[in-house]
């Protein structure tokens, strides 16, 4: 029983991984101490969204991540 964690962008490098497999299921604090202090305080931000099944959270502290699913971190897009 699994869920995926993928670290887009600045986030993977961070990580120092694309993507990681931890236990399910997976809330808020178990996030949290999967992917480390750097990560961690970046997710504690405004500007980083957490995706879950496909679907942003209004409220990402309300992750419930399930086994199968993927949970991706998603920085705050810059550019043009």
């Amino acid at each position: 029983m699994a869920v995926t964690i993928l670290f887009l962008g600045p986030l993977r490098d961070l990580a120092g991984e694309a993507e990681r497999q931890v236990s399910a299921p997976l809330d808020w604090a178990g996030l949290l101490d999967a992917v480390g202090p750097d990560v961690a305080g970046q997710l504690s931000g405004e500007r980083v969204n957490v995706a879950c099944a496909g679907k942003v959270l209004a409220d990402k502290t309300a992750l419930n991540a399930q086994d199968g699913e993927e949970v991706a971190l998603l920085p705050p897009v810059s550019g043009g």
